[in-house]
């Protein structure tokens, strides 16, 4: 004996701030045989799957403010610029960070990175280096007659690319396929790196001489370019009696490699709804053509809108400041919270802009004001 079910039922659970359709075509069963189920959408999350994605990330992030902590033995303020590290180091991502000297803008990535249990490597960034000294190069044995390979700093899961705008343009191309491809090409034979792989660089906009500005095609190839600014009174008051100090306290290592890893896997469990990503795509499309979302102002400042790495980026940046929250779901926040440090060093203005001296940065937050949210 058959039952039919000839209609379609919808569930709509809602969880906290946000809710989530769910729909479903019930069709034939026979008895003793499971009911099929056939999805109607692309997003299906049950309420135990949400739960216990829920339930995971407030097991697996509590690593976030055992971090901070450590971290803030030796680094005073700048918890923003710690937090886009940390969302560089769930996404996989490569960050850009930005200030004038003297920011600890060094010091923080090597505070972050002793409390991983990974392999760190610093690279010092000078206009005569090479970029065998970046990825290793061949070194002949003249009693064998062989060669062998001696790898390079870049082998390392970790790599602090310290004031990268002072090295020439060659070295700056063979760190490109280590960031783009996660592999290194030393003579004929090409290694993969590592997992985690994440670069860290810092630069200085200070000095001009001497310096050589990343080319459009590299800086689009980091996803968070993070502009740090000076600490307040407070903060530099700290500073001051923190430094006076004759014992000072290294950070302790709190996180594994397998656990970053873990972590990673669980960011795609992370829920995103539709209209979020169209939230994204309208945003990206809004520095393309800002006259389809009536910011007919903006058309003449823009030279150049973002690539579709600033769609991917926004998305999985979006879903690690979620889970760094402890939460199971993306908010348009979290979308506004990440865009401006991945969209900055994307969107070329034009000579107008630069003449009525805007910058990427005003013409962003016009089109966040402007771009509808969901």
């Amino acid at each position: 004996m058959a039952y039919e079910i000839g209609h379609s039922c919808v569930i709509r659970p809602i969880f906290g701030e946000i809710g989530y359709n769910i729909g479903f075509n019930l069709g034939v069963y026979p008895r003793g045989k499971p009911l099929l189920f056939q999805r109607q959408h692309t997003t299906f999350l049950m309420e135990s799957d949400l739960n216990q994605t829920r339930d995971l990330i407030a097991e697996k992030s509590s690593f976030v403010q055992n971090l901070k902590n450590e971290v803030f033995k030796v680094i005073v303020g700048q918890e923003n610029m710690i937090d886009r590290i940390l969302i560089a180091l769930l996404t996989g991502g490569h960050i850009l960070i930005e200030g004038v000297p003297g920011l600890a803008k060094t010091s923080a990535i090597k505070a972050v990175s002793d409390t991983l249990q990974a392999d760190f490597k610093r690279i010092q960034f000078t206009p005569d280096l090479l970029p065998a000294d970046l990825i290793g190069t061949l070194i002949y044995n003249p009693k064998d007659g062989d060669f062998t390979i001696r790898k390079g700093p870049v082998f390392a899961n970790i790599i602090l690319a310290d004031e990268i705008n002072r090295a020439p343009a060659k070295v700056q191309s063979a760190l490109l396929e280590a960031m783009q491809e996660k592999q290194v090409t030393i003579g004929e034979e090409t290694f993969k790196l590592d997992e985690p792989f994440l670069v860290m660089a810092t630069q200085n906009p200070v000095e001009q001489e001497g310096t050589y500005p990343l080319p459009e095609a590299q800086i689009d190839r980091f996803m968070l370019k993070v502009k740090i600014t000076y600490p307040t009174k407070d903060e530099e008051k700290k500073i001051m009696q923190r430094f006076a100090a004759s014992r000072s306290q290294d950070p302790s290592p709190v996180i594994s490699l397998k656990e970053i890893l873990d972590l990673r896997d669980l960011l795609e469990r992370v829920y995103i709804d539709e209209k979020v990503l169209d939230y994204i795509v309208d945003l990206v499309y809004a520095t393309r053509d800002p006259q389809g979302y009536n910011l007919t102002d903006l058309v003449p400042l823009i030279e150049y809108g973002a690539s579709p790495r600033a769609s991917i980026f926004l998305n999985v940046a979006s879903r690690a400041h979620a889970l760094l929250n402890g939460r199971a779901f993306v908010t348009p926040q979290d979308v506004k919270s990440v865009g401006l440090d991945i969209l900055r060093h994307r969107v070329i203005v034009s000579y107008e802009a630069e003449a009525e001296e805007l910058d990427s940065e005003a013409i962003i937050g016009k089109i966040f004001d402007e771009v509808p949210v969901p």
